[in-house]
């Protein structure tokens, strides 16, 4: 519960000043889709690709996090909206600092998302929906989850027996079935350019 005994405190240099020393606008890249998609290995790519390119940028992983930061949580759905939760308002703050964000976090519901993205002005919340099948997800397996899944290990996991819902409209949908990760990311790249948050 939040005290009422804070007030947010000001400072001297606004995000806009840290776009002009970067010399290119900052928003958060929230790639969402079920596990085995490709979200890690996308934005591990975007991450090179743009780092390549000058652009100050940080990557947010979803197991990352949870070694650290959001290490108390477990799978549950309360828990499970409360770790993006935290996630958006950590991405607030880095988008603040002038930096391009990657996240990669299944992200199942919509309501998180959208709650999420109430959180960035217009334009800085660029939502990925990384598309593959739960079939092809579950053939991938990077990880041996879906096998701990079909092998009774793992309960309430997303796509199998716990709900994933598809974002409506994302700003960019990938789909990694018929994508290569360099057509992927060249798409994502094309798309910053366009709406001209690098140069």
């Amino acid at each position: 519960m939040k005290s009422e005994h804070i007030s947010w405190h000001g400072g001297k240099v606004e995000k806009e000043d840290r776009h002009r020393l970067h010399q290119h606008k900052s928003a958060v890249i929230w790639f969402t889709g079920l596990s085995g998609s490709g979200k890690s290995t996308l934005s591990v790519e975007l991450e090179k690709g743009l780092f390549e390119r000058g652009i100050h940028t940080y990557r947010l992983d979803g197991d990352n996090i949870r070694h650290g930061l959001n290490g108390d949580l477990t799978f549950t759905d309360g828990d499970r909206k409360e770790n993006i939760r935290r996630i958006g308002e950590v991405s607030k703050l880095f988008v603040d600092a002038g930096i391009i964000t990657l996240t990669a976090f299944i992200s199942p519901f919509k309501n998180d998302r959208a709650l999420v993205r109430t959180l960035f002005p217009e334009g800085e919340f660029i939502e990925v929906y990384v598309q593959a099948s739960v079939e092809e997800c579950s053939r991938r397996d990077p990880k041996g989850l879906y096998k701990k899944v079909k092998n009774g290990e793992i309960k309430d996991f997303t796509g199998i027996d716990s709900p994933y819902e598809a974002p409506d409209s994302p700003e960019i949908v990938i789909d990694t079935e018929t994508q290569t990760v360099e057509q992927s990311v060249q798409q994502i790249l094309l798309y910053l350019k366009r709406r001209k948050l690098i140069p």
